[in-house]
């Protein structure tokens, strides 16, 4: 069974009814795992969450059918959530399913979320016409796309925002379904709003609480690492602590970035003109027009395997950071200044 973020909260219900095996894919990470999070809930005992690692399991892939097919340590019911990049879970899986098929033991639902992977994917390709199985693709919004769904959000917590707001909320968050959600709940609680009694947010209320605008966010901090600007770095970095900027969510936006330029760069095609290139881009509203300048520098910096290998390095650096929290600051920081030498042109 296959989904994209069309149509999946069509598909969604019926698939955590019938589908043991679930796989989250696509440039849209946080989509990704928003929607994990949303089948999880639809689980209809989904009992305790076990958590894994797809580095773990392509080192020893039998690990995934040991944990799927044993029970919790009470004996109650359990569901497996997997943080994998790329195919590291095609054996696993595969592993997983020769067990269930040689000795009928039913396994728990297993929901992998895979950055850097798509639905051409060999793992997509293992589960994708089972019946047991849901492979789900989520592509990179755009902000004319992403700025209902903040809407949505809102209306469900008792907000009520007019389009003006709800594209702030979008641009400030980076398109990322987390952080907006993040922010949504931040401005509920601020109001005390809730369905029974909605409350509106106006300009005055996003300014005092609300998700931080590009220009004083992560923004400027991600353009400046992918541009090569390493120059800038120092006051960037002590303004994001300044402001209080959640390293892990500038991690999640440069994250971001890099799989908007690899979007880019695959409809613009090897030989394409950059420059216009992203006019037409910004004509078609697929990108935003404050986005333009530096977007065709990060273009020009990042393509092909040079791509490939920031959106892996930032992974891992994302992985390493939140199984080291006491030095997360400092391996931000040394990946920054690396990244950005990177992209910096040759003289």
């Amino acid at each position: 069974m296959k989904a994209t973020q069309r149509d999946f909260a069509r598909t969604a219900k019926g698939a955590a009814a019938q589908c043991r095996y679930f796989f989250f894919c696509g440039p849209d990470e946080a989509g990704a795992a928003a929607a994990a999070d949303t089948l999880a809930g639809m689980l209809d005992d989904p009992g305790e969450k076990v958590e894994l690692s797809g580095g773990d399991l392509k080192r020893d892939p039998a690990l995934l059918g040991d944990e799927a097919r044993s029970s919790s340590l009470f004996g109650e019911t359990r569901h497996i959530r997997v943080r994998a990049s790329g195919d590291e879970m095609a054996e696993p899986l595969r592993t997983l399913i020769e067990q269930v098929e040689a000795d009928g033991v039913e396994p728990c639902p297993v929901l992998v979320v895979a950055t850097s992977a798509t639905d051409k994917s060999r793992t997509a390709k293992l589960l994708e016409k089972r019946k047991d199985a849901l492979v789900a693709m989520f592509y990179q919004p755009t902000l004319h796309d992403f700025t209902p769904v903040v809407r949505q959000m809102a209306d469900k917590a008792g907000l009520r925002l007019d389009g003006d707001m709800a594209e702030r909320i979008a641009r400030g968050t980076g398109l990322d379904s987390r952080l907006a959600q993040s922010e949504i709940d931040k401005l509920a609680l601020y109001l005390d709003a809730s369905i029974q009694s909605p409350k509106v947010v106006d300009a005055e209320v996003l300014g005092a609480i609300g998700a931080t605008t590009e220009e004083d966010g992560f923004m400027p901090l991600v353009n400046a690492v992918l541009s090569g600007e390493a120059h800038k770095l120092p006051a960037e970095v002590r303004r994001m602590r300044e402001i209080g900027l959640n390293s892990v969510g500038l991690v999640l936006a440069m994250e971001r970035r890099a799989a908007q330029l690899a979007g880019l760069a695959a409809r613009m095609g090897p030989r394409g003109d950059i420059q216009s290139f992203i006019e037409g881009e910004k004509r078609a509203r697929r990108i935003f027009f404050k986005d333009e300048r530096d977007l065709a520098v990060q273009l020009r910096a990042w393509r092909g395997p040079k791509l490939a290998r920031l959106t892996q390095r930032l992974v891992d650096l994302h992985r390493r950071m939140l199984g080291d929290s006491r030095s997360a600051d400092v391996l931000l920081v040394q990946e920054l200044t690396a990244i950005a030498r990177q992209a910096a042109p040759r003289r």
